[in-house]
């Protein structure tokens, strides 16, 4: 299909890619109305154009031409209405010659009735153009042309499809009149349901709540029967396990007040609720127990496990190779708040992220999980920019109470440039064309400091080989030694673990890096760009 374009009284370009019609091809009601529609259209904000028959020697419709277009600018080979206006149909996309648009396009033409045609696949064979597209259209006669209506549903459906399953999601509507049940992608896949059988009724859904949580339902529809939108947590069975859902939910009602359709989005907590059930028995298990500062550490570390668990070895993120690495103090009662995150963002980026904490124990390792999960969080729902990011975490440690530090990187594999924001974070190590030094400074104040704290960022680029150094301030500090003087020396180990004769310096860093320090947890994340 092709898109629209903001114009008023526009001409066919000249020398364009396909030939147009000329005046004297079209029906004359069309040259009448011409610049009418065009003048109408050009301020119409929707997918349309008014197409006018091309007729042959025998005043038979041979094609259409593009007289008039809305205010959105490209088609699906990317040519705006400039491109676009003037040109045959035919000509402009070959592969709907013969087809069922095609043949749309002329029944209506020649008996005037408007008709639709849902879900229409459009297939191109041109390089660089998606090979198919799938549109809903409406298609009007009018003022002697055609006026074609339509809503691009392939690229809609891709990024819902990407947003449930990134965030556990999926959402479902019944109609309370007729019963009938629509569900999402999502839904199938939380329900563990085939969606050849279409969506659970209200009834079997009911059914699977677990029997201590049916009082929940009713106290869902008090919410909504009171005009409050419903936000509570249920438990489910489904296939042999119990998963904790979040449902979010709220009504449709008619000119009276009444309830006309139900909406609601659900969300797959079963993780979160897990790693929640954890952190409250170990903390119910330090009070019963009265701990000593030994087992606390234990406990705590088991948590700090539970919120991010350390793979066991390198892993790859695009081109890069990915080593994180966590070092207990030795003085174990000062377990920290030290995180980490490198995961793949939606659209392919690479989002590497550092942060400590500041205190020790279970207070430290609690507020680390908030900033953790919320980051991950706020990922999922908007563009991950290292400076906002930082400035939500800011908030975050305003609204608990707590104070630390952090680095977010965000990598683009196209063109292997790296953009980061600094909290009060010790500056990275990159080591380039053997030498390793911090990347340029950037400044930003600490987590939970100011309100008002701005956090820029900065972009450099990454090359074949390169190493880079994201650590917590324990692997610097020592009590003993001057903090540049220990900068130096991880420098020098890094130099050493990138210019190994194997090529593996992600082997070598952790025996090079040495023991953690006596007085601080260490976190580290290491990155190598592969060739």
């Amino acid at each position: 299909m092709d898109g629209d374009t903001r114009s008023r009284d526009r001409r066919p370009p000249a020398g364009g890619p396909a030939p147009a019609a000329g005046p004297e091809d079209l029906p004359a009601i069309g040259r009448a109305m011409l610049p009418v529609v065009r003048e109408l259209l050009s301020g119409v904000p929707a997918s349309c154009t008014w197409l006018l028959p091309v007729l042959d020697e025998q005043g038979r419709t041979a094609d259409f031409t593009i007289a008039a277009v809305g205010t959105h600018s490209h088609d699906v080979a990317g040519r705006d209405g400039d491109q676009r206006l003037g040109q045959r149909l035919g000509v402009l996309y070959p592969g709907m010659v013969g087809g069922p648009l095609w043949d749309l396009y002329h029944q209506v033409y020649t008996d005037g009735r408007p008709r639709q045609l849902p879900d229409f696949q459009y297939h191109a064979d041109g390089e660089g153009v998606i090979a198919t597209s799938l549109f809903d259209l409406s298609v009007h006669r009018v003022c002697g042309g055609l006026l074609v209506w339509w809503q691009r549903l392939d690229e809609q459906e891709r990024r819902r499809e990407q947003t449930e399953l990134l965030g556990n999601l999926g959402w479902g509507e019944t109609d309370l009149l007729t019963g009938k049940v629509s569900w999402s992608p999502g839904m199938y896949r939380i329900f563990e349901r085939d969606p050849a059988l279409g969506p659970l009724s209200a009834a079997e859904q009911s059914a699977h709540i677990v029997a201590d949580d049916q009082p929940l339902r009713e106290t869902a529809w008090q919410m909504l029967d009171s005009g409050l939108v419903s936000d509570l947590t249920i438990r489910v069975q489904v296939g042999g396990q119990v998963k904790h859902l979040r449902l979010l939910a709220d009504t449709a009602r008619d000119a009276t007040g009444k309830p006309v359709k139900l909406y609601g989005v659900v969300q797959d907590v079963t993780a979160r609720e897990a790693s929640r059930t954890d952190v409250e028995r170990l903390q119910e298990e330090l009070r019963i127990r009265e701990l000593t500062t030994v087992a606390e550490q234990r406990l705590t570390g088991q948590l700090q496990q539970i919120i991010q668990p350390l793979p066991d070895a390198p892993f790859a993120l695009a081109d890069l190779e990915v080593w994180v690495e966590y070092l207990p103090a030795e003085d174990r009662a000062r377990v920290g708040g030290d995180w980490y995150h490198a995961l793949a963002l939606p659209d392919g980026r690479i989002m590497l992220a550092i942060g400590d904490v500041v205190g020790h124990g279970l207070p430290a390792a609690t507020a680390m999980a908030h900033l953790r999960y919320s980051l991950v969080g706020w990922t999922a729902v908007e563009a991950a920019d290292p400076g906002r990011l930082l400035s939500h975490l800011n908030q975050l440690c305003l609204r608990l109470g707590t104070t630390g530090t952090a680095a977010i990187a965000v990598y683009q594999p196209a063109d292997r440039t790296l953009r980061w924001a600094r909290a009060g974070h010790p500056l990275p190590l990159l080591h380039h064309a053997g030498r390793t030094e911090p990347l340029t400074r950037v400044d930003g104040l600490l987590l939970g400091a100011l309100a008002t704290a701005e956090y820029p960022e900065t972009v450099c680029r990454l090359h074949p080989g390169d190493l880079l150094l994201f650590y917590t301030d324990g692997l610097i500090e020592r009590r003993a030694q001057h903090t540049g003087d220990t900068l130096r020396e991880v420098a020098a180990a890094v130099t050493a673990a990138a210019v190994h004769p194997d090529g593996r310096p992600l082997d070598h860093l952790r025996a090079l890096l040495g023991d953690a320090s006596p007085f601080d947890d260490t976190c580290l994340v290491a990155v190598q760009v592969r060739p």
